[in-house]
């Protein structure tokens, strides 16, 4: 099965970059694409596993454990390790991991076989699409159609990079550490605004009005349907070249330090759009020191500032009953930018 190569698309810039700062930083807490229909939301998304690096992962493990990393690790994987067995290994590109629109608690979560618990004196555990999701991404098409519920359970997993089950006082716990997309079309429906703001980053993309851009889009596409491997032959060297830049800008970010000065414009921007909380002060932080790593640089700036809130802060404005927002994001962090560049 072949998928579009990520350097190939067109426009959209936002959403790519978005994409990839949670592929660099998945502690930024996912992203949320909303757009109309036919602007690559599921081409981009599928497109990113690809640019990523392989995983060593545990071969017989079904969350995916990393063999070197204990404290990564499921309970039964752990004991293994710390007992000095030799864990068997393989290697595999990150996987893309779909949850239905009609997904159930159990099918999200896992089960627990509760009469085995009972008559063998263990546990004995299902998994769930969040087990299959552990060191992936796990992508939710038509996010605003799930559950709330639902919604909930995937971002407090994705939050505390665990997840719990717990039926009749048995308790079962693995790991779930994934990159969170969802992706919506607002025509259809708006995602409730406390289950909004808990998305890291969000970016709202309408169909590219460039002409030349839109005739490269069909193009393209073109040229991959007629040969799909003499296209991404072609794209070949671009997706090493990213897959390279995302893998240093990881091991880099960690290290990116922030002046006091860029410390207060994150807060500074914050208050003057009247955020509530501080999530979008810790997510501007995250997805600046992130972009900065991604951009080569060893210190944030304010220009990595304002090239990443628009992202963290788009969804996080207040909006009044029954009215929008009277001005675009971009708009207003120009208006802060020229206030106090004076």
């Amino acid at each position: 099965m072949y998928t579009y190569p990520f350097s190939a698309l067109v426009g959209q810039d936002r959403m790519t970059l978005a994409l990839i700062l949670n592929a660099v930083q998945p502690a930024i807490g996912g992203v949320l694409i909303r757009g109309e229909k036919g602007t690559a939301k599921s081409t981009a998304v599928r497109a990113l596993a690809a640019v990523l690096p392989e995983l060593t992962v545990v071969e017989d493990c079904p969350f995916s454990c990393p063999p070197d990393q204990p404290e990564n690790m499921c309970d039964s994987c752990r004991v293994r390790f710390e007992a000095g067995q030799m864990l068997p290994v393989t290697h595999r590109q990150m996987r893309v991991v779909d949850l239905p629109i009609n997904a159930s608690e159990d099918r999200v979560v896992g089960t627990l076989d509760i009469e085995h618990a009972l008559r063998e004196g263990r546990r004995r555990f299902e998994p769930g699409v969040l087990a299959e999701a552990n060191r992936g991404i796990l992508y939710v098409d038509e996010v605003n159609l799930l559950d709330d519920y639902v919604v909930d359970l995937l971002l407090d997993a994705a939050a505390m990079g665990v997840n719990i089950v717990e039926r009749e006082g048995i308790s079962f716990s693995h790991p779930a550490r994934f990159i969170l997309v969802g992706t919506m079309n607002p025509e259809e429906g708006e995602l409730r605004p406390q289950l909004t703001d808990r998305f890291g980053l969000c970016v709202d993309i309408t169909s590219i009005s460039n002409i030349l851009q839109r005739i490269e889009i069909v193009e393209r596409r073109e040229r991959y349907e007629a040969n799909p491997t003499a296209f991404l032959a072609e794209y070949a060297e671009a997706e090493q070249t990213l897959r390279e830049r995302i893998t240093s800008a990881a091991r880099k970010a960690p290290f990116v330090t922030i002046p006091r000065s860029v410390a207060e414009l994150i807060a500074l921007i914050n208050i003057e759009l009247d955020v509530d909380g501080h999530r979008g002060d810790i997510v501007m932080r995250r997805a600046a020191q992130t972009y900065t790593a991604y951009c080569g640089d060893g210190q944030i700036t304010s220009e990595h500032v304002y090239a990443i809130a628009p992202m963290a802060l788009a969804h996080r404005l207040k909006r009044l009953p029954l009215q929008q927002v009277p001005h675009s994001i971009d708009e207003l962090l120009a208006g802060i930018r020229k206030k106090y560049a004076q």
